[in-house]
């Protein structure tokens, strides 16, 4: 089962650049000029310049896709073989606008080398920070940075110097020291493949003289072995175990440990069909091997020896190039792929972020979208891996969300520790999403917050909707203030910071029953706006706040538990509405006025606004 190497030894060159800067371009010129493209193929291309009334135009080499010729932009990354002299690269393309860039993590993550692309006229731009910050996301330290178009700058040396200097300045805050600046101009030909003519000035390499110039690939066969497992097959009484060598060899009779569970097995056979018998495959190789015992592999498992194991660890820390268009925040679960292996894993948390304006770090409790940070991940169990390492498949993760998309480049560096005085705590996300909780049941959850003085009716009404939300199959649960006061926050007395965690401990149980897909009424005194605020920011999205109004002097004439009276007696202090102030909401969700008309007409107007808030349509319904 072993495949053609040759691949493995070519050296992957990632071209990387803004929109619009000429990386197609420079790609098709540098397989014509390089005598790298088929025969006939030229012929072609004038072809198709000449009905678009365009001189000749490089890149539809690349643009394959018709979408990419309509939009006039790279949509996947394209891997080109690609001979120089007697040394074989593959070239990848990535691509360079901001929608198409989680195509580049998966294109760029094996590259030895990078050649940066950037418009001399125009200098770096939004993702020339953003592809840098790539290159040094996935490692990549041998960064030729090619300074294109400069015919539209008259090839003048002070104006591509002072360019240069500006990207220069860019890199280094990136911890990038590019080998080297080429001063070029790929659709006239410039200092590509050979030497230009009107930049007598510039004494360094071409582009392709620079190109011959990066280190080859490090050897993979002598590093210890890695055999991570496809999958395992029944061929009548024997069972075969398939996978891909990523680095090392296996010989026969070779001890090899299983996995994290750490059972040992001999290497019984290398097996192979219509071809001669096999000792020994190397990195590169796809293998199907039996075992002795007869263990029985896991898809994902990674064989090792016993005396050269990987990291293994529960928490690790990664790089993270984050591409969902929402924040990240800690506390969410993933898959996280490695290799042929998935393991779940949860944001323990977010250890800094990267300020694209200025490429700094920074604490954060969220990553933006398209961001850079360096997170911590936690996972129930064990999890075998090597730590990233440039032009390697070595810790190379991504993290997959529950309906299968790749939602960040996460290369893995290291082990987390738990520093001293941390709490080793890692909240999951179910894998049940709330959209299918609110498919089964018909409703959203959410969280309506009653806040209101004492003896406004807070708990009365929100028991009387509770029942009719019930009547109508929305699962419905009631937070009261004195049953949470009579369990949960028994331990807290009526200081404000104490009055302040009663209300962050009711939302947050709060929104853990939302997130089941209940709807929560909450009937708390709250009386302070920032407490209320607080709660808005603990519970996030379908929260409501309901503001249950009656004036003092209607509920101190109910006074139904007597709190005024033992209140102005100086039985109880820092009682709301006495002593202590009550923050009338600005803008509440629903204000629902109770000092006159019936607890029944006052509960029906509640019950509706949920009802309305968290019901799906049934067209909605049918969709889905």
């Amino acid at each position: 089962m072993s495949n053609d190497t040759r691949q493995d030894a070519a050296t992957p060159i990632v071209i990387v650049g803004h929109v619009d800067h000429g990386k197609s371009t420079l790609i098709g010129r540098l397989l014509h000029d390089t005598d790298n493209l088929p025969e006939g193929r030229v012929a072609q291309i004038i072809e198709s310049s000449r009905k678009r009334g365009l001189k000749v135009e490089w890149s539809f080499l690349l643009d394959s896709l018709q979408i990419e010729r309509d939009q006039g932009v790279t949509v996947d990354s394209t891997r080109i073989p690609f001979l120089l002299g007697d040394r074989q690269f593959v070239i990848v393309d990535a691509p360079g606008h901001r929608q198409f860039l989680r195509n580049m993590i998966t294109g760029a993550a094996d590259a030895e080398a990078a050649v940066l692309v950037i418009d001399a006229a125009e200098g770096a731009q939004e993702q020339t920070r953003r592809h840098a910050m790539l290159l040094r996301l996935i490692g990549i330290r041998h960064v030729i940075v090619l300074m294109n178009k400069v015919d539209l700058l008259d090839y003048d040396e002070q104006k591509i110097a002072a360019s240069e200097q500006a990207v220069a300045a860019l890199l280094k805050q990136l911890e990038i020291e590019p080998s080297l600046f080429i001063p070029a101009s790929a659709r006239e030909g410039d200092n590509i493949a050979s030497r230009s003519p009107q930049m007598a000035w510039y004494k360094g390499p071409t582009l392709t003289e620079a190109l011959a110039l990066v280190p080859s690939p490090a050897g993979r066969a002598d590093l210890p072995l890695r055999l991570p497992v496809q999958d395992v097959y029944r061929f009548d009484s024997k069972r075969v175990v398939a996978g891909r060598i990523e680095r090392g060899r296996v010989s026969v009779g070779d001890t090899l440990v299983i996995g994290t569970h750490g059972t040992t097995a001999r290497v019984a056979s290398i097996e192979s069909w219509h071809t001669a018998p096999q000792i020994s495959a190397v990195a590169g190789q796809s293998v199907a091997i039996t075992l002795e015992p007869d263990v029985i592999p896991d898809r994902g498992d990674l064989l090792h020896r016993p005396d050269e194991a990987p990291i293994r660890t529960a928490r690790i820390r990664s790089r993270l190039f984050w591409l969902r268009q929402e924040p990240l925040r800690v506390g969410e679960s993933f898959r996280l792929r490695l290799a042929t292996a998935e393991h779940q894993v949860t944001v323990a948390s977010i250890d800094s972020v990267v300020r694209l304006d200025d490429l700094t770090e920074h604490a954060s409790d969220h990553v933006p979208p398209e961001g850079f940070a360096e997170i911590t991940l936690a996972a129930s169990e064990s999890i075998l891996f090597d730590a990233f390492t440039p032009g390697t498949t070595d810790g190379r993760g991504v993290l997959v969300d529950r309906h299968q998309r790749i939602v960040g480049g996460a290369p893995l560096i290291g082990p987390a520790d738990i520093a001293s005085g941390t709490k080793a705590i890692h909240p999951t996300d179910s894998t049940v999403s709330l959209w299918d909780r609110a498919q089964a049941r018909g409703h959203r959850g959410g969280v309506f917050w009653m806040t209101g003085l004492p003896g406004a009716g807070k708990s009365t009404i929100a028991r009387a909707a509770e029942s009719r939300l019930f009547a109508q199959k929305i699962d419905v649960s009631v937070l009261d203030g004195d049953t949470l006061r009579a369990g949960l926050c028994a331990d807290l007395g009526f200081s404000e910071a104490d009055r302040t965690e009663n209300v962050r401990r009711a939302a947050a149980v709060a929104r853990i029953l939302a997130e089941t897909g209940q709807v929560v009424l909450v009937a708390l005194i709250s009386p302070r706006t920032a407490d209320r605020e607080l709660a808005r920011q603990v519970v996030g999205e379908g929260f409501h706040e309901i503001f249950v109004d009656a004036d003092q002097a209607t509920c101190e004439a109910r006074d139904p538990k007597g709190l005024y009276q033992a209140a102005r007696a100086g039985q109880i202090t820092g009682f709301t509405g006495i002593d202590a102030p009550y923050d009338v909401p600005a803008t509440p969700d629903l204000h629902l006025a109770t000092g006159a008309g019936s607890v029944a007409d006052v509960a029906d107007r509640l019950a509706g606004y949920v009802a309305d808030s968290v019901k799906l349509a049934e067209a909605t319904r049918r969709r889905s």
